[in-house]
């Protein structure tokens, strides 16, 4: 029974008349809801990913890699923010992969090469002439020639926990500074050189005692004696680190990593918990800035090259009885990966498949840019 207020009612009527006005209230915004009507929700935070690149803050490397970051956040909308960290912020270089598969980093930027150790056939995707293919045609064939699964089938193998995105093909790789030119391959013989990946077995066959340094590294070895000579990637990243400061001898041209590419790694549990528009979103940012990547290095690289010759570096074209052997060299370090590792040879098999198509077809199409190079601007051969 309903207590009686001082003015004699019960306030009866009026509970139902609040209950009525929550039912009321409840059915109102089921109802607005049906009809179309936004209706209010809570906001969610952002998603935040710790990512960390294999390179140092003054590379371009390092650029490219934030390049990519403030595309996915701007795409974003704030719904995803990746704070970039420069090489050995979290974990040395080469380990950038095993911290992301562990989560200790949720993402980050690199080459596949630097994964050579845990399987001799990940080299494959940037070391060796790559069957005359260009670094386009390369992620061509990851893509679309079945690299892409059997990256994958390799990665599952070695029980790395991510998810793997190749973009932005890097043009040829110079054979590196020196302290004189290189006139033939025996010149080779017992220099202490850096480089990494299979190009370790390059230049080993080559006669080199060779050790495989991070970027970072590099220079201050150079400059103490610990290396004779070393190859990194190109004029802006050995610019900003510092070769033309211990080198004035830079060979152009070489069939050790003719066509590399980066990579993109996600830790896979903090990928597939993204929604899938941040997924597609992501996709898409690997496309776009694969694009801006390969744009933005002809403008920079060209400068730098210009820049460096300034600075009194003088560059050589690479002899052709060094790149010849080199080929030499690959043809024997193939036949002897393949008889060590089955998934090598797969790879391998396919590469040339994808390769014996496209480069048939490349080289019947493409004019020789050199020759309009050359009758208009009078261009020296390197």
């Amino acid at each position: 029974m309903a207590a009686r207020r001082k003015d004699g009612t019960s306030g009866a009527g009026e509970t139902v008349s609040r209950r009525g006005f929550i039912g009321g209230a409840t059915a109102a915004a089921a109802g607005a809801a049906t009809m179309g009507f936004p209706s209010i929700v809570k906001a969610q935070g952002p998603v935040t990913m710790r990512w960390q690149s294999t390179w140092p803050t003054k590379d371009i490397f390092h650029e490219f890699a934030g390049d990519f970051v403030k595309k996915v956040n701007d795409m974003s909308g704030g719904e995803l923010k990746i704070e970039l960290l420069p090489a050995g912020a979290v974990v040395k270089a080469f380990d950038l992969i095993d911290a992301v598969s562990k989560g200790t980093l949720d993402g980050g930027h690199g080459v596949i090469a630097y994964w050579y150790g845990k399987n001799s056939a990940l080299a494959l995707w940037g070391s060796g002439p790559g069957f005359g293919m260009d670094p386009n045609m390369v992620l061509a064939w990851h893509k679309y020639g079945g690299g892409k699964e059997l990256q994958e089938e390799i990665y599952r193998s070695l029980n790395l926990d991510v998810v793997s995105f190749l973009y932005g093909p890097m043009p040829t790789q110079p054979l590196g500074w020196f302290k004189k030119p290189i006139t033939k391959p025996e010149d080779f013989k017992g220099l202490k050189f850096r480089t990494v990946g299979l190009s370790i077995d390059i230049f080993t066959g080559l006669g080199a005692a060779v050790n495989a340094l991070p970027g970072a590294e590099i220079v201050p070895a150079l400059d103490r004696g610990l290396l004779d000579a070393a190859e990194f990637n190109n004029a802006s990243s050995d610019r900003a680190l510092g070769f033309q400061d211990v080198s004035k001898v830079c060979m152009l041209r070489s069939f050790h990593q003719s066509s590399e590419q980066f990579e993109i790694l996600f830790n896979k549990k903090r990928y597939d918990a993204l929604s899938p528009k941040l997924r597609a979103l992501i996709a898409n940012a690997v496309d776009a800035s694969s694009a801006e990547m390969s744009i933005k290095a002809i403008d920079r690289y060209s400068k730098d090259y210009q820049a460096l010759q300034q600075q009194g570096v003088k560059f050589y074209a690479t002899p052709n009885s060094v790149l010849q052997a080199q080929l030499k060299i690959w043809d024997e370090i193939v036949a002897r990966k393949e008889k060590e590792n089955p998934m090598f040879k797969k790879v391998n098999d396919s590469m040339r498949t994808f390769a014996q198509r496209t480069t048939r077809w490349q080289n019947d199409t493409n004019v020789e840019y050199r020759m309009a190079s050359q009758h208009y601007f009078g261009a020296k051969k390197a």
